[in-house]
């Protein structure tokens, strides 16, 4: 890939959103932890260990979203209006998840009785699930070139179709994958052996089913999607070895309870699946409607950016 200006500010805009995948994703995969924990008692010393390892970072992580937003609208304006306008509803539905699930989970612990609590509990875990599903078919949407240019896509199927129906479930997938890998080690961690192993069991099935989910979805993409899966099968198809192989170790060093490991390899699981989404799009900032070269703004904005 030629290092432009331009494909230096998209590169330094895909970073941004490999963090958010990896830290942000990891804080709300937590909910999916929280809202499958069972009952106000079963449930306690779980979530007391979810609260205790999202804390210092709940909301920080979403630092990076907005990282990407301002260098997406700084840099590629034109697309940027494109995508918002298309895409408005679940940007929207996302934006309100995130308002909920942060004021959710600072309220649970002012509640003043446990039915707040409870419920509380329950809009935090659910929009910890929402948010991340919504995203997702914001990014399915863009690969599959749902995208006008012009901003006049359709406002439902844009993002009610496969390949962002898919994109929305693998997202929440490798978020509770993510999760699960460092509430595990955290639990182990903190002399809760119980409980680290209660979730190295919920882990390794949430890994698998991800891991399932991922690899089977390029098969109803190469029919949705065909420039994305060119894509896949192509170029990209480096980074899904490695997702596979990380994704792998993963599920391995959880078995063998060596926890502290199997976040880093989680990681990199992660990390390779959203980088093969990034150089399997490439060119395209909006699939077949607009390259990166020709969306990008001003030589001036874009040195300034960097």
């Amino acid at each position: 890939v030629p290092v432009s200006l331009e494909v230096a500010v998209a590169a330094a805009l895909f970073i941004g959103l490999i963090a958010y995948a990896v830290l942000g994703g990891a804080d709300f995969g937590s909910g999916f932890f929280d809202l499958t924990a069972g009952s106000a008692r079963k449930g306690a010393e779980l979530r007391t260990l979810v609260d205790h390892s999202i804390g210092p970072v709940w909301e920080a992580n979403h630092v990076w979203l907005i990282y990407v937003l301002v260098i997406w609208w700084t840099a590629f304006p034109e697309s940027f209006a494109a995508a918002t306008t298309t895409l408005v509803l679940p940007l929207l539905l996302a934006l309100l998840g995130i308002v909920l699930r942060g004021a959710s989970f600072a309220f649970r612990k002012f509640a003043a009785t446990l039915g707040q609590a409870r419920l509380f509990g329950a809009i935090f875990a659910t929009s910890s699930i929402l948010t991340p599903f919504f995203l997702g078919t914001v990014a399915g949407g863009i690969a599959s070139g749902r995208v006008p240019l012009d901003g006049t896509g359709d406002r439902w199927s844009s993002w009610l179709n496969p390949t962002s129906l898919l994109g929305g479930v693998i997202a929440v997938g490798m978020c509770a994958f993510l999760a699960g890998t460092f509430l595990v080690a955290d639990a182990q961690r903190g002399g809760h052996t119980s409980l680290a192993a209660q979730l190295r069991t919920s882990s390794l099935v949430v890994g698998a089913v991800t891991g399932a989910v991922v690899f089977g979805a390029l098969f109803p993409v190469l029919e949705d999607a065909p420039t994305l899966s060119d894509g896949l099968t192509g170029k990209a198809a480096p980074l899904l070895v490695i997702s596979a192989t990380a994704g792998a170790a993963t599920l391995g060093l959880l078995w063998t309870r060596r926890y502290d490991l199997a976040r880093f390899t989680a990681v990199a699981a992660v990390a390779a699946v959203v980088s093969g989404w990034g150089v399997g799009q490439y060119p395209w900032l909006l699939v077949d409607e607009i390259t990166i070269a020709e969306a990008a703004g001003s030589p001036a904005t874009l040195r300034a950016l960097l």
